[in-house]
This record gives C-alpha cells, sequence and structure tokens, in this order.
C-alpha cells in the first residue's frame, strides 16, 4: 500500500519535470523574440540588409516552435495533474477493498503466536510427565500431570487445526490483494510511460519543425547569391534602366525670347532718405533766417541771441 501511494509522489514528481521543462522552453522562446527584434537596430545601409531579414524570419519561426511546445506541455501538466487526482481516488478504494487482506494477516500473527505458546505448552506438559513416572511419584501426582498434558495436547490441536483455516483464508487474501496491487502499479507504470511517450513525441515534433526552418534558412541563404545581393541594392538605390541620350547644341531664338521680357520699373536707390533730408534741412534753415531777422530788428546783441530758444514752426521739429 505504501508503494501505491510513492507512485503518487512520482506522478507529482513528474509534472514538476514537465513543468520546469516548459519553464526553459518559455524562456528561450523569448529571448528569441527579443533577438529577433533587434535585428530592427542593425544598420539598413548596404548590400547586406536583405541578409538581415532572412535571419528575422528564421529567428522569429524559432521562437514560434518553442512558444508552441510550451503550450503543448503545459496540456500535459494538466493531463498529469488529472491522472494524480484518479490516482487518489484509487488508493481511497483499495484500501477500503483490501480492509479483509489486513484483518487476515492480523489473524495469522496472532494464531501463529497463540500456536507457539500451545506447542511450548504441550512440549513442557509431556516432559513433566515423564519426569515425574521415571522418578517414580505418587500416582496421584502421575495422573495430575497426565491431565495437564491431555489438556495441553489439545490446546495444540486445536490451534493447529484453527492455523490451518486461518492460513487457508489469509493466503486468499493475500494473493487476490497482491494482485490487486500489481494491476494498479502495472497500470500506473504503462499511465507514466504514455505520459512519457507523449512527452517525448511532442519534442519529437517540434524539433523537427525546428529542423525544417533551419532548413529552410540554409535554402534561402543558398539562394541570396552575392549578385543578387548587389541586384537588390543596384535597383532600391538606381535611378532607371536606360542611359539618358545625348545632348545637342540649340541655337537660342533672340525673337522669342525678347518678347517674353517686360519692361521693370527701377526705384532709385537711397534717393527718398536723401530727398527727405535735404528737405528738412532747407526749413531748418529757413527758420534761422526768420529769428536772424527778428534779432536784427529787436536790435539784440549776438551773446543774448544765443541764449534765445529756438522755436521751429509747427511740422519743422527737426
Amino acid at each position: 500500500y505504501h508503494n501505491m501511494k510513492h507512485g503518487h509522489l512520482s506522478t507529482k514528481d513528474l509534472a514538476d519535470f514537465i513543468r520546469e521543462r516548459a519553464t526553459i522552453e518559455e524562456a528561450y522562446s523569448k529571448s528569441m523574440t527579443k533577438l529577433a527584434k533587434s535585428v530592427n537596430n542593425y544598420t539598413q545601409l548596404g548590400t547586406f540588409v536583405p541578409v538581415w531579414d532572412i535571419f528575422k524570419t528564421s529567428t522569429e519561426k524559432l521562437a514560434s516552435c518553442h512558444s508552441d511546445l510550451v503550450r503543448r506541455l503545459q496540456e500535459l501538466i494538466k493531463e498529469v495533474h488529472k491522472y494524480g487526482d484518479e490516482q487518489i481516488k484509487t488508493y481511497k478504494k483499495t484500501k477500503e477493498d483490501v480492509s479483509g487482506t489486513l484483518e487476515a494477516v492480523q489473524n495469522i500473527q496472532s494464531i501463529t503466536q497463540a500456536l507457539q505458546k500451545s506447542k511450548e505448552n504441550y512440549s513442557a506438559k509431556c516432559v513433566e510427565q515423564e519426569r515425574l513416572k521415571k522418578e517414580g511419584a505418587t500416582q496421584r501426582e502421575v495422573d495430575k500431570a497426565a491431565v495437564k498434558s491431555k489438556k495441553a495436547t489439545d490446546t495444540y490441536k486445536l490451534y493447529v487445526e484453527k492455523y490451518a483455516a486461518v492460513k487457508s483464508v489469509f493466503e486468499q487474501k493475500m494473493t487476490e490483494t497482491a494482485q490487486k496491487f500489481q494491476d494498479i502499479e502495472e497500470t500506473h507504470l504503462l499511465r507514466m510511460k504514455e505520459i512519457i511517450e507523449s512527452l517525448s513525441n511532442t519534442i519529437k515534433e517540434i524539433h523537427l519543425q525546428i529542423g525544417e526552418v533551419h532548413e529552410e534558412f540554409i535554402n534561402n541563404m543558398t539562394n541570396t547569391t552575392v549578385e543578387s545581393l548587389i541586384q537588390k541594392f543596384a535597383e532600391s538605390k538606381g535611378t532607371g534602366k536606360e542611359r539618358p541620350g545625348p545632348i545637342e547644341f540649340e541655337e537660342c531664338n533672340k525673337s522669342s525670347a525678347v518678347e517674353g521680357i517686360k519692361p521693370r520699373k527701377r526705384k532709385p536707390f537711397g534717393l527718398s532718405g536723401i530727398m527727405k533730408k535735404e528737405k528738412d534741412t532747407e526749413s531748418v534753415e529757413r527758420s534761422l533766417n526768420q529769428l536772424l531777422s527778428r534779432a536784427k530788428q529787436t536790435r539784440l546783441g549776438e551773446n543774448e541771441f544765443n541764449l534765445l530758444p529756438i522755436k521751429p514752426e509747427k511740422g519743422n521739429e527737426k
């Protein structure tokens, strides 16, 4: 029965093993996906660029293969757990079924001990009776010993008969129970082998897919020749496949050129500013002349005239 329970522990250990394998495959798949994305960070210049596309596609497919393996392993783990639950139910039922065998074991153990004691008692009483006869004991003592010897003999014979009956039941129960446990163990081992076979086939199928991806990568690299890489580079950077024709000298058509020209009005560069400046200067001079004329009329001296404030005419503040 304990050996049967150890089978359940083996089932749990197998589930843990498959789970650990799935964790490793998942980490590998994520790393491959990250590697495929990193290709986008590589230089996109030069003739080698198309090769990175081949690497990226192949790496993405490998990541997908390992991701598929993770999914299938997780499904297998669910099957193992389901089988483990079935084992527990089987163990509980088996314990009830073999309870009669446990009773038979206890009975034969008990009867064996009783039989051994009765045999020892029988031997002791027989020896005691013979000793009394040889030593010339009284008839009363000899008769008393004979009664005890006969009682021990009957008890011993009784236990021998009981032992035979108990032994028959014990052997029958043990045979049936041993066969039951063996059937359980055979079923357990066959189920475990089926799980392992399913695991092996799953890994084998994924490895075949991985092999196909590698084969495809090899073929793509074989087909990607130096000439094809240079051709792709030329097509992506080129301006066309036809060369431009020669350029010939063309005479200028003067008449048509002159008709298309419109006369332009030129503005005198800086004249407006100069003219305005000259106008302002004339206004200032006119104001000064008027002031000098008034000064002469009022008979002011030159020094007094220098202290007079100059009030320009309106619009001639400059």
